[in-house]
């Protein structure tokens, strides 16, 4: 037996958690954390590297560059559909190791592929989808730190996972535009593109937009394999997991995250193309990296509100936010004569990515108490030992929803960047993408209240 298996784990036990218990989940999420930041970056990486491909020479078209945008997030949806289920098959620790090392691929790919303006676009179209990488870590990540915490702190630690880990969205929207600057590599990582930039001709070293990655990858890689663990209740075959499939609660919570993460992640992915289309005399990448950073900080605060407040409550109010502010940007847009409003069109989205922040945390601080509450009802009046087993069975089901829904959710990525490039294609602006998002908002309002939020829910959470 491995010396990373933890064959006994009772979080919701008082006296296992204080004597030892909270520290080793403490450690095998701090370890998560970057492992994870480090693949948002890799699978949003596009979503500046898109920008800066025009100024050193390559000739694609707006909807060519939305396309590259895209794909990463059709590519990680997908993949994340798989992911949900490695982590009781292979294990934590083990599928942490592999998942974060493979985002090597992508990342030397991109620094050798951009430095030739002759690179084929379905060259680039292949890189943008092994990105999806990336996104499918999120689904295994999330699902192995939920077995680790008891009930009570489900939304605390998994707000922490996902919201710092939501950062390298922020983070490669940050660094690159400052790392594509200058030599870091030196002769190692290639020679300088000539590029010209709002008129004015610069050098670039856009390769280090993927090179930059490199080192920290090796490096988390080898802390997951030799720092974190792999839990022996943990354990379940696909055919287990699978049953989630036939619950009704597991397809509602599909719709309301993907209003809340899809939202998130289609935002964060197009933010700096939408602004360079809508506003072009704004240096996007100036500007793009403060959105997903609002949205990953408020997501750890929504965590925490969750917990206090409940999720439904939270969620039902975030999406009425959500609603007020994309009409908000609606409004401050260019219409026309009417040139827009740039700092209002910002700020709007600032508060669009802030409730995209805040309701993230609370659908997945709903998912481990719906099923709790569904197999606990269940099991109520039956002996100790089928209690028991109601709580592993519910911690095994709601693990895996979690990557399930954020799955379904990571379709964001593509139909929102998508949307924006077919709306304009048919229309001239990006207006009938936002009142689309509008509509679906809607949708999750109701549901959210009558499921979940309102007086007498069948489910209250």
């Amino acid at each position: 037996m491995s010396k990373y298996m933890i064959n006994t784990w009772e979080p919701e036990s008082s006296a296992f958690w204080g004597s030892g218990g909270k520290a080793t989940a403490n450690r095998n999420l701090w370890i998560s954390i970057p492992a994870l930041a480090l693949a948002f970056a890799i699978w949003m990486v596009w979503s500046v590297v898109v920008v800066n491909l025009p100024a050193i020479g390559f000739k694609y078209s707006t909807n060519q560059l939305f396309w590259l945008t895209a794909l990463p997030g059709l590519s990680g949806a997908t993949l994340r559909i798989f992911y949900s289920f490695m982590v009781p098959i292979f294990g934590g620790r083990k599928w942490t190791t592999i998942s974060t090392a493979s985002l090597l691929i992508p990342a030397i790919g991109i620094g050798f592929a951009v430095q030739d303006i002759n690179t084929g676009y379905p060259t680039m179209l292949i890189l943008a989808l092994l990105c999806g990488f990336g996104g499918g870590n999120f689904a295994s990540s999330m699902a192995n730190i939920s077995f680790f915490f008891p009930k009570a702190q489900k939304g605390y630690a998994l707000g922490m996972n996902a919201g710092l880990g939501n950062l390298g969205v922020s983070a490669v929207q940050f660094v690159v535009p400052l790392v594509i600057t200058a030599g870091v590599f030196g002769a190692v990582g290639g020679e300088p593109q000539s590029a010209v930039k709002f008129g004015t001709e610069t050098t670039l070293w856009l390769q280090n937009a993927g090179f930059i990655w490199v080192p920290f990858i090796i490096v988390s890689s080898l802390l997951a394999w030799f720092g974190m663990n792999d839990l022996a209740s943990a354990k379940a075959s696909f055919a287990e997991q699978a049953v989630i499939f036939k619950r009704k609660h597991n397809w509602l919570m599909c719709w309301l995250y993907t209003g809340t993460f899809g939202s998130f992640i289609g935002y964060s992915a197009a933010f700096p193309l939408l602004i360079k289309t809508q506003f072009p005399d704004v240096n996007a990448l100036k500007y793009a990296f403060l959105g997903p950073l609002v949205g990953a900080l408020f997501r750890v605060a929504g965590g925490v509100i969750a917990d206090r407040l409940g999720g439904a409550r939270v969620t039902f109010w975030t999406f009425v936010g959500m609603i007020a502010a994309v009409y908000g940007v609606i409004a401050f847009l260019p219409h026309g004569e009417a040139a827009g409003s740039f700092s209002g069109f910002f700020w709007m989205f600032m508060a669009l990515f802030a409730g995209t922040g805040i309701g993230n945390a609370s659908t997945f601080r709903m998912i481990p108490i719906i099923f709790m509450t569904e197999r606990q009802r269940a099991a109520a009046g039956q002996p100790e030992a089928v209690q028991q087993q109601a709580i592993i069975d519910a911690n095994k089901e709601s693990a895996a929803v979690l990557g399930f829904t954020s799955a379904v959710a990571a379709y964001g990525a593509f139909f929102i960047p998508k949307s924006y490039g077919t709306s304009i294609a048919l229309t001239g602006s990006v207006d009938a993408a936002l009142w689309g998002f509008i509509a679906f908002y809607a949708s999750c309002i109701a549901i959210t209240w009558w499921c979940y939020s309102r007086k007498n829910a069948a489910m209250p959470c």
